[in-house]
C-alpha cells in the first residue's frame, strides 16, 4: 500500500466507540477495548479505522457534542490509552481516522461559557448570537434537525444563539477569523499524535448566512431528505442559508493546506446538502479541497440497481478528478441487513451487498457488526438514549437500533461485550450472529467479508479502475471496472429470483473465481448468457 495515496479505494471501518468492547465493566466501550480487537479488525483485511469522537463530552448527542477536543472523556480512558492504540493499529499496518465535530461544540466547551456572558469578551462572536424581532421571536425561520427552532435564548446577552442540531450543540461562527485559526490548531494536535486522518462531521454547516435570510419553503412532494425522516419540520424547507455556504469551500482548502504538510493524511467529509452529489463533487475537486467526501444517498430505504446505477453516475458524471467513498451503514441509519434486506435477512444477500459496496469505485466505509450481517435491534422506548429518536418517537425509533454492543461470544454473558449492563441491550438475535459462531463457519457472513477483501486487495482494477454502467435487467447491478488495457465486467443480482445477463457485444475472456461469493456462471447452451442465481454474484475479465 503505497503510504500517501492509501485512501483511494481504501476500506475504513467505522468503530462505535460505545459498543465495540468494554474493558473496565461500566457497561460502555472504550479505546482499551478497541486496542484489544485490534487484532480482530486487522483479520478483516480492511485498511484504516474510523473512530467515532472519544474526546470530553457531556454525551448529550453521545460525543458528538464536545466540550474539549483536545482532551479525551474518561468515560473512554486517557491520552496513554490513545497514544497506545495509535501505536498498536500502525504496527498492524491499520491506518486511523477520527472524527472532528467543527461546526458546533457542546454549550459546555469553555468557548461557549465565555461568549454567551456578555457581547463583550474575547469570544463573543465565536459563536452565531442574533437579536431577536421586534416582537422577541427568533431571527428568521431556520430549523434545528434534531426538531423545533434553531435558536436558543440566552438572557445574559439578550440574544438567540444559532443550533444546528440540539440546543445543547450552539453553531461555531466559522466567519470569525480566530475561530478557523483555533479549528485548525485543535486539528493540529490530533495530526502531531500521529492519527492519518479525519472524518469531517457535517461540513455543509460550518458557515450560516450573514443576512440571516430565511429559507424557503419546500413544496410538500418534494419533502424528502437524508438524514431525517418526511414528518421532521425540517424536511419542510430548503437549507439555502444554513448549510453548504460558499465560504465553506475556502475554509476547506485552508484545511487541506494544514493537512498537506502531513504526508499520508486525509480528510474525510460527511455531506448532507439539498443536493449531496453536487456538493461531493464541489468538495472534492483538485487537489485542494477534501481527498475524498461521502454522503447519506446510499444510506437510504431505497434500494434498486436503478437508485445504485443514477447515484453513482449522478456523481460520477460531476465529480472530475474527485474521489467518491460510499457507505451503505453507519451510526446514523438503520443497518443495512435490515434496511435493504426488509427484517428477512438471507446471509447469501449480506454477502452480496458487502461485496457490491466494495466493488464500486472509491473509499468505502464499513460499519462495524456489517462483516456479521447485524441486523437492526428493537428497542423499547423506555430503553432509548437517541435524544432524536426521543423526540420523534413513534414515526422515527432514533438510531439506537443501530448502535446496539457487538456481540462477541455466543454463551457468554452480554455476549462478551461488557461484565456489566451494557448501555444500550443486546438483541438476543445477535447471539446467534457472534463472532466465536462465525469464527467457527467457513461459509459464514465474517469469513466472505474476510475473504472478499483479500481477494479484492489482488485486483487493483477494482481499487483504482473507472466504472461504467450498463444495461441490464431490472434487478441486476451491471457495470464494467476498467484500468488501462484491462477490463472486468461486474453484476450483482439484487433480487431473491434467477436472474440471466446478455452479453450482447461484450466478449467474456475468462471468469474470475477466487472471490468466495455464490457466483454467476455461463449457460452451458447459450454461453452468451450468464446465469444468476439469487443473489449471485459475477465478476468476469473481457476481451477486446
Amino acid at each position: 500500500m503505497d503510504q500517501v495515496t492509501w485512501w483511494r479505494g481504501g476500506v475504513i471501518y467505522q468503530i462505535y466507540p460505545r459498543s465495540l468492547m468494554d474493558s473496565n465493566g461500566d457497561g460502555v466501550g472504550d479505546l482499551q477495548g478497541i486496542i484489544a480487537k485490534l487484532d480482530y479488525i486487522a483479520s478483516l483485511n480492511v485498511d484504516a479505522i474510523w473512530i467515532s469522537p472519544f474526546f470530553k463530552s457531556p454525551m448529550k448527542d453521545f460525543g458528538y457534542d464536545i466540550s474539549d477536543y483536545l482532551e479525551i472523556d474518561p468515560l473512554f480512558g486517557t491520552m496513554t490509552d490513545f497514544d497506545q492504540l495509535i501505536e498498536k493499529a500502525h504496527q498492524l499496518n491499520i491506518k486511523v481516522v477520527i472524527d472532528q465535530v467543527l461546526s458546533h461544540t457542546s454549550d459546555q466547551h469553555h468557548w461557549f461559557e465565555q461568549s454567551r456572558q456578555s457581547r463583550y469578551n474575547d469570544k463573543a462572536d465565536w459563536y452565531v448570537w442574533a437579536d431577536p424581532k421586534d416582537d422577541g421571536s427568533a431571527p428568521n425561520n431556520w430549523l434545528a434537525i434534531f426538531g423545533g427552532c434553531a435558536w436558543e435564548w440566552e438572557p445574559r446577552r439578550q440574544q438567540y444563539y444559532l443550533h444546528n442540531f440540539l440546543k445543547s450543540q450552539p453553531d461555531v461562527n466559522f466567519h470569525c477569523p480566530q475561530v478557523r485559526q483555533a479549528v485548525l490548531d485543535n486539528v493540529e494536535f490530533w495530526l502531531k499524535k500521529g492519527v492519518d486522518g479525519f472524518r469531517l462531521d457535517a461540513i455543509t454547516f460550518c458557515y450560516h448566512d450573514e443576512q440571516l435570510r430565511d429559507n424557503p419553503a419546500k413544496p410538500k412532494d418534494k419533502r424528502q431528505g437524508r438524514g431525517f425522516s418526511e414528518d421532521n419540520p425540517y424536511a419542510y424547507q430548503y437549507h439555502y442559508y444554513n448549510n453548504t455556504r460558499p465560504q465553506t469551500v475556502g475554509f476547506i482548502e485552508e484545511l487541506r493546506a494544514l493537512i498537506n504538510r502531513y504526508p499520508g493524511a486525509v480528510t474525510l467529509g460527511e455531506v448532507s446538502s439539498e443536493d449531496s452529489l453536487a456538493t461531493m463533487a464541489e468538495y472534492t475537486q483538485g487537489d485542494d479541497r477534501l481527498h475524498m467526501a461521502y454522503s447519506f444517498e446510499l444510506l437510504t430505504d431505497d434500494f434498486s440497481a436503478a437508485y445504485i446505477r443514477q447515484t453513482v453516475e449522478e456523481l460520477e458524471a460531476s465529480i472530475g478528478d474527485g474521489w467518491p467513498c460510499w457507505a451503505i451503514g453507519n451510526h446514523d441509519v438503520k443497518r443495512v441487513a435490515s434496511r435493504w434486506g426488509k427484517d428477512s435477512v438471507n446471509p447469501t444477500m449480506v454477502k452480496m451487498l458487502n461485496a457490491m459496496l466494495f466493488s464500486l469505485r472509491g473509499s468505502v466505509c464499513s460499519y462495524q457488526g456489517e462483516e456479521l450481517g447485524l441486523t437492526e435491534a428493537p428497542i423499547e422506548f423506555s430503553q432509548l438514549q437517541d435524544p432524536f429518536g426521543i423526540a420523534f418517537w413513534p414515526m422515527f425509533k432514533g438510531r439506537d437500533g443501530c448502535r446496539t454492543p457487538m456481540p462477541w461470544v455466543k454463551g457468554a454473558p452480554n455476549a462478551g461485550f461488557s461484565d456489566a449492563t451494557p448501555w444500550l441491550p443486546i438483541d438476543p438475535l445477535h447471539n446467534n450472529s457472534a463472532v466465536d459462531v462465525q469464527e467457527a463457519d467457513q461459509d459464514s457472513i465474517l469469513n466472505s467479508y474476510r475473504h472478499f477483501l483479500l481477494w479484492r486487495k489482488q485486483q487493483n482494477i477494482l481499487i483504482e479502475g473507472d466504472i461504467q454502467f450498463i444495461d441490464s435487467h431490472a434487478d441486476v447491478l451491471a457495470f464494467i471496472r476498467s484500468k488501462d488495457q484491462q477490463r472486468m465486467l461486474v453484476l450483482f443480482n439484487l433480487s431473491a429470483a434467477q436472474q440471466t445477463f446478455d452479453l450482447k457485444e461484450l466478449h467474456l475472456s475468462s471468469i474470475l473465481e477466487g472471490h468466495g461469493l455464490l457466483s454467476g456462471a455461463q449457460d452451458k447452451q447459450h454461453p452468451a448468457t450468464i446465469v444468476l442465481p439469487s443473489f449471485a454474484s459475477f465478476y468476469g475479465l473481457l476481451g477486446k
